[in-house]
């Protein structure tokens, strides 16, 4: 079952405080924190791949397409 982040509602519009929770894909997003009732939203994340986010080179290539690491690591570029 995928995991979802998902953060709490605050009455100022600012960053709720953040949890975890394994749901079926098929399952409609919560609108309320299972134990306290707090309304919350999904939080939308990079899904992570072998401890780095997916995605993570091609945004640090940037418009001029250089290498996140300057071509020094070893990968080939």
């Amino acid at each position: 079952m995928p995991t979802y982040v998902y953060e709490t509602v605050t009455k100022d519009g600012s960053e709720g405080k953040r949890f975890e929770i394994s749901q079926s894909i098929k399952d409609p997003p919560l609108e309320r924190h299972p134990e306290t009732g707090e309304p919350v939203r999904r939080v939308v994340t990079l899904p992570l791949v072998l401890g780095t986010a997916l995605g993570a080179n091609a945004a640090a290539e940037g418009p001029s397409g250089g290498h996140c690491c300057g071509g020094g690591c070893g990968c080939g570029h």
